[in-house]
């Protein structure tokens, strides 16, 4: 297939923000960069959208101390026993990565502002069925969904694949994040490619984001899947809260080594073709943006921490399908969680058994020996069990697990 590169500008830059990483867990360091003045306190936000949503204490977005700062020296945790030494670095526009389809455009306003947000726009091939929006997670940007991508175009759906702000070839502004926001930033995509009615499938913490969409716009949503989601358990309780800098620290502290280890966690069997990640990774570590990447990376982890959202499952009214990877333990925030309750969170196959219980029109398809990423992990599999769900009509009443 062919690749497309993204495209170069003068009227503004693209931003790429990769894995949070460290922030969940991985070994620390003091290595960091100077960047006095990056982090925004909250007094410089303007509030998101009204949402459901308390603030939860996690979300501590004050600056970065200068004492912190002057201390941290760029990061260079390329090991010498790199296989991509001799890489080129790649740019927080990610301009020399290439994404499997053309990607497009879209200024977007976001707490007052516009930014650009980056998106892949597929036709299907033939008949049109409907459109399919994907939401990509907190480690990966919407490149990963090239299989999803290629099997649902192929099956007469048109995908929107886009790049949230804050990730991959989009802005990536120094101002705190909100779901809320996201989801408005979508919509405003949406309607700017005149789309009132699609089908949403999310991973990960995108499956927060699909979650928080489809409770601000229910009458956009047609059906919503989502993939091993962040947020199906109250992880407040047991994560306490985090400092910018002591996150930031963690961040810059990433090697080679431990991030291909952190991924390694997402998948039962690793794969070569999984690699690519953590190329990505590191050559965005080898470039004079990583500075800036880890602080974006940072302020996306508090937007995480800030509220789960099981709260908001018993308030979804569209069929709603759950895959879960049964092999799956991610726990967000772990590094910073007791052991005891470590041993209790990220249970996805009761969390998913939870979850079908109280969402109103849900089914589970549980997936055995898949991780957290079926549609990477098994994509015919899962394509399959998307398109099953999508083809089906729409029945009120709880649907069973299969």
């Amino acid at each position: 297939m062919k690749r497309f590169h993204t495209p170069q500008k003068s009227t503004f830059h693209f931003l790429f923000l990769f894995p949070l990483t460290l922030l969940v867990w991985g070994c620390a360091s003091d290595q960091a960069s100077n960047f006095s003045n990056f982090l925004p306190t909250t007094s410089q936000t303007t509030p998101p959208t009204p949402s459901s949503s308390t603030p939860n204490p996690s979300a501590i977005l004050t600056p970065i101390p200068k004492s912190v700062t002057e201390s941290l020296s760029p990061a260079n945790t390329i090991t010498q026993l790199s296989q991509y030494s001799n890489s080129a670095p790649l740019d927080l526009r990610l301009s020399s990565w290439p994404y499997p389809y053309r990607v497009k455009e879209i200024q977007v306003t976001m707490q007052g502002k516009k930014y650009p947000m980056a998106y892949m726009d597929v036709p299907p091939t033939g008949k049109l069925r409907g459109v399919v929006l994907l939401f990509h997670g907190k480690n990966f940007a919407s490149d990963y969904w090239e299989k999803t991508i290629s099997g649902l175009s192929q099956a007469g759906y048109r995908v929107i694949a886009p790049d949230q702000i804050g990730f991959g070839k989009s802005a990536k502004p120094s101002i705190d994040y909100h779901f809320d926001d996201l989801a408005a930033n979508t919509k405003q995509l949406l309607r700017s490619l005149k789309i009132s009615k699609t089908h949403v499938i999310a991973n990960s913490m995108g499956g927060m984001l699909g979650v928080r969409f489809a409770a601000l716009y229910p009458k956009t949503v047609e059906k919503l899947v989502l993939e091993n989601p962040l947020g199906l358990e109250d992880y407040s309780k047991d994560i306490p809260p985090q400092q910018n800098a002591t996150l930031l620290k963690l961040e810059m502290a990433q090697t080679e080594e431990s991030y291909r280890k952190f991924l390694q966690s997402y998948f039962p069997k690793w794969q070569p073709e999984f690699e690519r990640f953590v190329e990505i990774y590191v050559r965005m570590q080898k470039g004079p943006d990583y500075q800036t990447f880890s602080q974006t990376s940072v302020l996306t982890y508090q937007m995480i921490a800030e509220k789960p959202i099981v709260a908001d499952l018993p308030r979804l009214k569209i069929p709603t399908l759950l895959i879960i990877g049964q092999q799956d333990r991610t726990v967000f925030g772990r590094r910073f969680a007791p052991p005891e309750a470590v041993k209790l969170l990220g249970n996805f196959p009761k969390l998913g058994e939870n979850a079908v219980k109280i969402i109103p029109h849900a089914k589970l398809v549980p997936l055995a020996n898949v991780g957290h990423i079926p549609h990477i992990e098994v994509p015919e599999l899962f394509n399959e069990t998307v398109l099953n769900f999508l083809k089906t009509s729409k029945k009120k009443g709880k649907s069973k697990k299969r």
